[in-house]
């Protein structure tokens, strides 16, 4: 049996006629009547019922067609894998992104894939909340924290990469107030809160509570302790904050991806560095399709290898 079988039955069946089928094919009716009669010979079953009026697949026949319709789909696939795989990937990638991390990290990793693949166009989106990416025609999202719940089972997430955040103030605060020792010492400091619009009565929602915990590992995973803060300043801008917390305002929870440059130059100092908040890990959320572009494939194994290994790690230190 080979791909010129499988055709021939799937033909038959759609069509209910040996003449009908013949002529989808290109092929005389006497070739199509004598190719069937072999293969049902070759098979040892009877594929189809014939009378005067119609051709209906029997029980093996609509077992064979449905499992070459399967074979067939998976030829076109993989034809079209070859092909592409031969051809520069080329055409539009629109995504989304937060307007912080799409303008530190993103951005910038999307300039050198452009580079390095200059037929693809690249579309970036930077917004505040998770857009509808299937209704809004987006290939794809790259967004903090653990995929939203409403998020459909049939939508793809891979983890880019881990992320923090993390506890600091500049030395300014610390030199005039102390360093906390415990979690407990954030009491009698100021703390810098930022709040995210939301809910129905447009008062937005305080993060004034702390989930704080160690370092996890596998061999001592660790219990997330909870911490409410307090401060004279809060805002829903996390930069406001972040210029609040280097002048000395305060003591500021932070993304470690958002902070790096400012540890990196001594303007914040890490505080209680033994906890973080882990909550904001980078993923790629994409609706599911069965053929995935070569180009949307290539982008997603290069940002996987780019974030891998967290570089705002490396650029804080």
């Amino acid at each position: 049996m080979d791909r010129s079988d499988l055709e021939l039955v799937l033909a038959v069946r759609l069509h209910g006629s040996l003449v009908k089928a013949a002529r989808a094919l290109q092929l005389a009716p006497p070739v199509v009547t004598k190719r069937l009669s072999a293969l049902e010979s070759h098979l040892g079953v009877r594929l189809f019922q014939r009378t005067t009026r119609r051709v209906s697949p029997t029980t093996e026949g609509h077992a064979l067609c449905d499992r070459a319709a399967e074979l067939l789909s998976g030829f076109v696939a993989l034809e079209d894998e070859l092909r592409e795989r031969q051809s520069e990937p080329s055409g539009t990638i629109r995504i989304a992104c937060s307007f912080g991390f799409g303008r530190l990290w993103l951005g910038p990793l999307l300039a050198e894939f452009h580079a390095r693949y200059p037929a693809v166009r690249l579309d970036l989106q930077l917004c505040e909340q998770l857009p509808d990416l299937a209704n809004e025609s987006f290939d794809a999202a790259i967004w903090l924290w653990h995929p939203p719940v409403h998020i459909a089972a049939d939508w793809v997430s891979r983890k880019l990469a881990a992320n923090q955040r993390v506890l600091v103030a500049s030395p300014a605060y610390l030199a005039q107030h102390g360093t906390p020792k415990t979690l407990e010492d954030l009491a009698s400091h100021a703390c810098l809160v930022v709040r995210e619009n939301g809910g129905d009565t447009g008062q937005g929602q305080r993060f004034d509570h702390w989930r704080l915990s160690t370092q996890r590992t596998a061999r001592t995973p660790s219990r997330a302790q909870h911490v409410n803060v307090k401060g004279p300043l809060s805002s829903n801008s996390g930069e406001m904050v972040r210029d609040w917390c280097l002048s000395g305002q305060g003591i500021m929870l932070r993304s470690l991806w958002d902070i790096a440059p400012q540890l990196a130059s001594g303007e914040l100092i890490r505080v209680l560095d033994q906890y973080a908040m882990y909550d904001a890990d980078i993923h790629w959320l994409a609706p599911y399709r069965s053929q995935l572009p070569k180009r949307i494939r290539l982008l997603q194994d290069f940002l996987a290898s780019r974030f891998r290994e967290e570089p705002w790690k490396h650029s804080a230190r």
